[in-house]
């Protein structure tokens, strides 16, 4: 019987490694290779070839010592070359390149032609990678552009033409959901914008909820409801603020119940305002269900970008919509708590809420 080598870092044991094999996991391609004894082939962990019963595999920490216990590779999986995924991350890569430097976005069918795929399997990929759909990307890049170029020009037309759009109604047929507002009231810092705000007690403390006609816009957690007032003129400069109504309590409401039990779900309309690449990791940790967390690098692979930890790192920091927007349960690979906008104490505690 061949001898099975050490468990690479992340499988630590024969289940974890045969678990991967048994979903064909494309995410354990390139961590290790298993052999069937039965058929003296060697595939990835990911390969859709038949499943083979688990006392004929045995694993190897790579091609090369597979090999060498006298395996050849699997001609379906080719675990001796580039993974699928790797090809699928090269291929997203590229189309992401190609909107960043279009003057115009490209078309679906553009881009799955130069990524060598249909355009059903290019628009599956690209969604599973990035989290967005080709569109939705483009109309994100775009958009984060609009924001540079409205705090560069005089009016938001010469904004929207250096941005990419050369049609002003495609960009207002879509301005308020990505920028949170009219582009004239995002160039004036919120001028004209009415933003409803009432600060209350919970048990962490003061709350203060802001809402726009869109939806909730902040959720701060402090200690000094002047502080967190002043946080939000700082957010919404030019903005009105004004008390909300009695609707608006019923809001504040809510929002107060989903701090005393984050684990219960409280339907909230967002108006969540950030770059595309920001927008990708707030709704990747609205995804996170309540008890349990994750680390920068998880998310930071959830929404493929696997080398972006410090970014996400940063969008968490710059999140200002506390727990529905749950930035709390998100750790340190280490599984230590690391910093929280509203304070460590703040995070442990609602942590401790949702278990």
């Amino acid at each position: 019987m061949t001898r099975e080598t050490k468990p690479p870092k992340g499988y630590a044991s024969d289940e974890d490694r045969w678990g991967a094999v048994f979903r064909r996991d494309p995410h354990a391609d390139g961590k290790f290779v298993y052999s069937v004894q039965t058929t003296g082939v060697y595939c990835r962990p990911g390969c859709s070839s038949r499943r083979p019963n688990r006392e004929n595999v045995r694993f190897y920490t790579s091609p090369q010592e597979a090999e060498r216990a006298g395996f050849r590779p699997c001609k379906r999986c080719q675990p001796n070359g580039v993974s699928i995924l790797d090809e699928y991350l090269g291929k997203v890569a590229a189309a992401c390149r190609a909107i960043h430097t279009a003057e115009d976005a490209p078309s679906l069918a553009a881009l799955a032609r130069a990524a060598g795929l249909s355009r059903f399997h290019f628009h599956r990929i690209f969604k599973k990678i990035t989290g967005l759909t080709p569109k939705a990307y483009a109309l994100g890049h775009r958009a984060e552009r609009v924001r540079q170029e409205l705090s560069k020009h005089r009016t938001v037309t010469d904004a929207l033409y250096r941005a990419g759009f050369n049609s002003n109604a495609r960009f207002y047929a879509q301005a308020s959901r990505s920028l949170g507002m009219k582009p004239k009231t995002f160039k004036s810092g919120g001028r004209g914008e009415s933003i409803l705000f009432a600060i209350t007690q919970c048990s962490l403390g003061s709350i203060l909820v802001a809402a726009s006609e869109m939806g909730v816009c902040a959720i701060f957690l402090g200690s000094d409801p002047n502080m967190l007032r002043r946080e939000l003129q700082t957010r919404f400069p030019k903005a009105q603020l004004a008390g909300g109504s009695q609707a608006f309590e019923k809001l504040v409401s809510k929002v107060v119940k989903l701090v005393e039990a984050p684990s219960h779900a409280v339907d909230l309309p967002l108006d969540v305002r950030g770059t595309a690449f920001q927008q990708k990791v707030w709704k990747a940790l609205q995804e996170i269900p309540a008890g349990s967390t994750a680390s920068y690098s998880e998310i930071a692979q959830q929404i493929g970008s696997p080398k972006a930890v410090r970014a996400v790192a940063g969008a968490c920091a710059s999140n200002a919509i506390a727990v529905a927007i749950p930035c709390h349960r998100v750790l340190h690979a280490d599984g230590s708590l690391s910093g929280y906008r509203w304070g460590i104490k703040r995070k442990q505690a609602l942590l401790d809420r949702e278990r």
